[in-house]
């Protein structure tokens, strides 16, 4: 890039950066819920997994004896 492009790629930055939608503040804050909640309901499904993984490898080493 030379010194000379530097201002038409601020205008181009300009122009796509009108573009933008910014969400509001409801759909921010609908999304965070979610990623919350989906979060939570990740974090149960694994600890379930994990649980019964534990379980099964408990068993077949008990039976290993």
């Amino acid at each position: 890039m030379k010194l000379g492009d530097i201002p038409q790629f601020v205008q181009q930055v300009r122009a796509e950066t009108a573009k933008v939608v910014w969400p509001t503040s409801r759909e921010t804050m609908m999304t965070a819920l979610m990623v919350i909640i989906m979060t939570a309901m990740l974090g149960i499904f694994f600890f379930g997994i994990d649980s019964l993984f534990k379980a099964i490898v408990h068993t077949l080493l008990t039976l290993a004896r």
